[in-house]
């Protein structure tokens, strides 16, 4: 016991530190979960047209790709279907905060003070667990209590529960097993979005071709397809529930063995050693930054490219997904889209891309402030380096790698849709101009976050609201009915919605003004304060 000693204290320090975090999410989330299965109540209120919905649009290969099967016709097992986006949210919600109140406590050194308390050596495992435990339990009681009030079926609503519950049960024992065997929390991170990715596109090449599919039986290989078959709202599986929970105490008990035996601070991934003599290119702030971006660069970039191909995919089989369903149309016109279904489809699924984009340019202008809280920039600034040029070797990745994303996105999205209507040379230009367009709200998100880092670099943190604040805004604001003017927040509501509407160059140009303008501020900030702060 003397391993767990603290464990209580610790639990608080986390409380005290998320008390604001932990409690938005749960019910966000919850929420979130309840408002997508209303929708589609008012969207398809008689059994009629859901049983339609399901054969035009939620039983093809394409809807189930993106959302796994529906295992009935009711409100709550569509809602279930739909609900395959918040197990995903869930999941990575737990993977941050495990990997945030291990790994990175221990390279921000406040680890190795807590052990010279009397804390045992697994309490900080232990601690992160039962909150993220407790958090994950909570919201999924909250999902099956809100799912009571708009389906009959008690048992379909815990069952869905318990499905939201595990996801980020498992996502939150990867974490902290990751955080013992990598030696960094960002090599930590990057390896759990890997697994994350790679279990989600299993499910999809599983789903796809339905359960006669001849890739059907990749769902085995995949936890969330493994919740997903628990069947909420159908003739419920309860005995999926499982497999799952045996992962969890595997990667748990992983994580506690490994957390017994290695040092602080190192890992079973230990990185290995550079070159005696650095680089030339190293003799620069721009090389330097690209030796710290390039991994970022390469994986986002291969990330955009495979969800170009499979959107690219699915938008071929689009226009016959719609039916006559004009109320679902005019919300997919909303989202992003105008015209043809496909054309609303693809123009829907960049605009998410396009907030994706965003989240990973203040990502990159988040290296910044990593970089001078970790006491790196001091150094390069001493030899002469000015701050400008210093920042401006990130900010080039800012800018180049998100346009090196997006590209990569619209040129496979281009080719696989093109190719399949067979008309590559007509549909690539029109599908690679519509990922392209984001760029200037995507740089109006990045300027928001220099200038944050600027101005209030304790508070940098905060500006990940942003994206946040643009996918709630621009993919659910139809869903939610806001007001016009809460949407025009958002800087991807002045965008031009590609392809199928029209472009208008004074809204692109009124982005890119307002980038300059706040980015400047920034800037100017940073030269004037003083380092670290």
């Amino acid at each position: 016991m003397r391993a767990h000693q603290g464990t209580g204290k610790l639990i608080r320090l986390i409380l005290r530190r998320d008390r604001w975090l932990l409690p938005v999410w749960v019910v966000l989330l919850a929420g979130y979960t309840v408002s997508l299965t209303s929708s589609i109540d008012k969207l398809y209120p008689t059994g009629a047209e859901r049983l339609t919905f399901i054969a035009e649009t939620a039983g093809t290969g394409s809807y189930m790709a993106m959302f796994g099967p529906a295992f009935g016709s009711g409100t709550g097992a569509l809602g279930a279907q739909r609900a395959t986006s918040v197990l995903v949210i869930v999941a990575v919600i737990n993977l941050l905060t495990a990997v945030r109140h291990t790994r990175t406590e221990e390279e921000a050194g406040r680890r190795e003070l807590l052990a010279a308390t009397p804390i045992g050596r697994q309490a900080p495992v232990s601690a992160v667990l039962a909150v993220l435990f407790c958090a994950d339990l909570v919201l999924g009681l909250l999902v099956a209590l809100g799912m009571t009030s708009l389906d009959s079926s008690v048992a379909g609503a815990f069952a869905l529960g318990l499905e939201v519950t595990l996801a980020g049960w498992i996502m939150a024992a990867v974490g902290v097993f990751l955080a013992q065997v990598c030696a960094g929390a960002r090599i930590a991170r990057g390896i759990g979005f890997a697994a994350l990715a790679g279990v989600y596109l299993l499910r999809m090449a599983g789903d796809a071709g339905g359960d006669d599919g001849g890739a059907s039986w990749l769902w085995v290989l995949s936890p969330i397809a493994w919740l997903q078959r628990v069947r909420a709202y159908a003739d419920e599986r309860w005995w999926l529930f499982l497999p799952a929970l045996a992962l969890v105490l595997v990667l748990t008990a992983g994580a506690y063995a490994l957390s017994a035996r290695r040092d602080i601070g190192a890992g079973l991934l230990q990185p290995r050693l550079g070159p005696a003599e650095g680089s030339a290119y190293l003799g620069g702030p721009l090389g330097l930054a690209w030796r710290l971006h390039r991994g970022l660069l390469i994986a986002w970039s291969f990330g955009f490219a495979v969800a170009g191909a499979v959107f690219g995919g699915l938008a071929q089989s689009a226009d016959t997904t719609v039916g006559d369903n004009q109320r679902l149309q005019d919300i997919l016109d909303r989202m992003g889209g105008q015209g043809a279904f496909s054309d609303s489809f693809l123009a829907a699924m960049t605009s998410l891309i396009g907030v994706i984009a965003a989240g990973y340019a203040v990502q990159t202008v988040f290296m910044l402030r990593s970089e001078e809280a970790g006491q790196r920039a001091e150094p390069v600034l001493s030899l002469g380096v000015s701050r400008l040029r210093w920042a401006a070797g990130h900010l080039t990745f800012t800018i180049l790698g998100t346009s090196a994303a997006l590209l990569s996105y619209g040129l496979f999205a281009g080719l696989t849709y093109g190719t399949g209507r067979g008309d590559l040379g007509g549909e690539l230009p029109r599908v690679l101009g519509a990922a392209l367009v984001q760029l200037p709200a995507v740089w109006t998100v990045a300027a928001v976050t220099l200038l944050c880092y600027g101005l209030l670099p304790r508070l940098t943190a905060v500006a990940w609201a942003a994206p946040v604040l643009c996918l709630v805004f621009g993919q659910f604001g139809a869903i939610f009915k806001l007001d016009q003017w809460v949407l025009d927040i958002s800087p991807f509501t002045h965008v031009p919605r590609l392809p199928g509407g029209h472009v208008s160059a004074t809204s692109l140009v009124v982005l890119l003004a307002i980038a300059l303008i706040l980015g400047a501020a920034g800037l100017i900030g940073f030269r004037r304060r003083d380092i670290p702060i």
